[in-house]
């Protein structure tokens, strides 16, 4: 007699809608239909599963983040497609998730469908890909900063409940208060985490100055791998030094900062350190927590900033990682550029000008390699090896003037 086989039940995958809402004056950086590309790339990464995508340009803001007719379209479309989750291209202010939330709920009001923006989703993925104590760290005390001003809303099923204070007209005897002084003691015990993951942190940077202090004092030179988000960075670190990092094609496939020595082709040392990847819209939050990750950046010695050179939105991604270099105040340090991803262009030697300019670097800031096959990455070592080599000299001739005077 055959067995009957049992049946295993698996937990249904996320059904996700994207919403984007952008102003109709003004320019924009990045085109919405682009970011939502993107957006929908960070739901996969997340484990969900983009079932469509609704876009509207509002002349401001709205309390709702859309116009009231597209809410109205977006809740059709939810209750169609069975959705779990609404996933919007911008951080919501807590007044914008929760009317979002009132308005989305399931038909019959039994349950609310999660609205999250990109600011959480952001955060939802690096949670997924810190590994370390410090990665895990540094998302944490972003996800805390990001909850706090939201934790209203958290108990806004309590509202019918209350009655004010002091005895007037309300829910009744016994109703009055809870959930206030529940929500002031989740905002200490917040506001407590804050402060632990602070100090945690600051350990986190003190041990940080201490290793870099060691490395300047053996006078080895340091490059800091910069890119956009799945540019190739983790490649090309294991293809210059076969570090063996994660390299995925996913977004923020690695998180934490991975350091490995090479020579370069005169035979002088030199340490590469990989750092995470910058997005659009990358919330300052986590940039103000990847901050004892992010200060290997501004002391090292040369910045190779990787670029997927096949990208359509190259150039825009190009500003985005500056732009965040100059927020930081970290766009002193030299540059050069590695447009990566050669191997997939067609003629990559023949137009090799034309990728410069289309990312607006010169023949001597930029090479055309490919981290996967090795092409071009004598090329870029030799140039790597240039600019260390001018900007040491630059840093001994204004030691000695300033000696000088």
């Amino acid at each position: 007699m055959a067995r009957k086989r049992m049946k295993t039940t698996r937990p249904r995958q996320e059904r996700a809608i994207l919403v984007s809402a952008t102003p109709k004056r003004g320019r924009l950086l990045w085109n919405p239909q682009d970011s939502l590309d993107e957006l929908a790339e960070l739901a996969r990464t997340a484990g969900a599963k983009v079932l469509d995508r609704v876009s509207q340009r509002v002349p401001k803001p709205t309390q709702e983040y859309v116009g009231k007719g597209k809410l109205e379209e977006i809740k059709r479309l939810c209750d169609e497609l069975d959705v779990d989750t609404v996933i919007c291209d911008d951080e919501l202010t807590p007044t914008q998730q929760r009317n979002l939330e009132s308005a989305l709920a399931y038909t019959g009001g039994h349950a609310e469908r999660k609205v999250i923006d990109r600011t959480a989703l952001i955060l939802d993925v690096f949670a997924s890909r810190a590994r370390t104590r410090e990665g895990r760290l540094q998302v944490e005390l972003a996800q805390q900063e990001y909850l706090l001003p939201r934790l209203a809303g958290q108990w806004s099923h309590l509202d019918r409940l209350r009655g004010g204070s002091g005895g007037g007209a309300g829910g009744g005897i016994g109703t009055r208060g809870p959930g206030e002084t529940q929500i002031e003691t989740d905002r200490r015990l917040v506001r407590g985490s804050i402060q632990k993951l602070k100090k945690d942190l600051e350990n986190v940077r003190r041990h940080r100055r201490l290793h870099r202090s060691k490395r300047a004092s053996n006078g080895i030179p340091v490059v800091s791998l910069v890119g956009y988000t799945n540019a190739g960075k983790s490649t090309l670190l294991n293809r210059m030094t076969h570090a063996g990092v994660m390299a995925e094609n996913l977004m923020f496939s690695t998180l934490d900062p991975v350091t490995r020595r090479i020579e370069l082709p005169s035979g002088q040392p030199v340490l590469v350190t990989d750092t995470v990847g910058f997005i659009h819209k990358l919330p300052t939050s986590l940039i103000a927590a990847f901050r004892a990750t992010l200060e290997e950046i501004s002391e090292s010695s040369l910045v190779l900033h990787v670029v997927d050179v096949t990208h359509r939105n190259a150039p825009e991604q190009v500003t985005v990682v500056e732009s965040i270099l100059e927020d930081m105040d970290m766009n002193g340090v030299p540059t050069v550029m590695a447009l990566n991803k050669a191997d997939l262009l067609p003629r990559p030697e023949d137009d090799r000008m034309e990728y410069l300019d289309q990312v607006g670097a010169g023949p001597n800031e930029a090479v055309l390699i490919s981290a996967l096959t090795g092409a071009g990455i004598g090329d870029l070592l030799e140039m790597i090896e240039s600019q260390i080599t001018q900007s040491d000299a630059f840093l001994a001739e204004t030691y000695l003037a300033s000696a000088g005077d």
